[in-house]
């Protein structure tokens, strides 16, 4: 059995390291300088700590507005499929109408559209709508989710409906019901759809490639992606510098909700 465990956390280490050490490479070669880096590329270790990466990159773009546009976005997109994957999840696990099934195989049916293949419907709507360039152009074409709906409806699947039914007998609307009594009882699935969502949404590249034109609402991943573009040759010092400072605020997010993350995973 001890052997059996050891061999277990042997391989799981092994798994770990193969995400760990990646994500470690960039982090020390943004503290080596491009010299170094030209004349050793593979070397792990910097020959001293230099900062001046992170210095170039604050300078290279306004950092504190493509932050502050990222999150904003993010925050606004997450925020948004929730409030709207409640009452669809709700609807879908807890009430009785006729087609209900054919509205989940539809749910079901555009987990395998691509977002890329909805690209130009899309832009050509918001063109001429003048939203080109703008913050509602970024969020409004994310603002339902289906994977959301699909995950809030398989967790209340699992809530009995003698609940829902105490909650309607002492007269509680069905607005509350959704929107206050559920959530404190799908807090683990939740947590874990928006981390999903914010992260998936504060890595975005394409989009906010496609909608936006100047500094105005331009995204964190897009100005790091620009980075490549500026002098001559490919300063990767900057460009991992520019790259940790992308991933920090993902992986605190991750740090604050792993436990939910994890709880969720293991009921489903």
């Amino acid at each position: 059995m001890n052997k059996r465990r050891w061999a277990l956390d042997f391989v799981l280490l092994l798994t770990a390291l193969c995400w760990i050490l990646p994500y470690l490479w960039m982090t020390l070669t943004s503290f080596k300088t491009l010299p170094e880096i030209v004349r050793d590329p593979t070397a792990l270790l910097p020959q001293r700590l230099d900062f001046s990466a992170y210095g170039a990159v604050v300078e290279a773009m306004p950092l504190g507005r493509y932050f502050l546009n990222t999150t904003l976005m993010a925050l606004l997109i997450a925020g948004l499929q929730i409030g709207v994957a409640l009452p669809a999840g709700f609807a879908l696990a807890k009430l009785d109408f006729r087609g209900r099934a054919l509205a989940f195989g539809l749910v079901i049916a555009t987990l395998l559209i691509p977002a890329q293949v909805r690209f130009v419907p899309v832009f050509s709507t918001l063109a001429e709508l003048g939203l080109i360039n703008s913050m509602t152009a970024l969020v409004l074409p994310f603002g339902v989710s289906a994977f959301g709906t699909f995950l809030i409806r398989q967790a209340l699947a699992s809530v009995p409906d003698s609940i829902i039914e105490a909650a309607r007998m002492d007269g509680a609307k069905e607005w509350y019901i959704v929107y206050r009594l559920l959530p404190p009882i799908l807090k683990p699935t939740l947590v874990s759809f928006f981390l999903f969502s914010f992260v998936y949404h504060w890595n975005d590249y394409f989009w906010p490639l496609v909608m936006t034109t100047d500094d105005q609402v331009r995204t964190l991943p897009l100005g790091i992606a620009l980075l490549r573009e500026q002098g001559t040759g490919v300063r990767w010092h900057i460009v991992m510098a520019g790259n940790v400072l992308l991933s920090l605020p993902a992986l605190a997010v991750f740090a604050v909700a792993q436990k939910h993350l994890i709880r969720a995973v293991s009921r489903g």
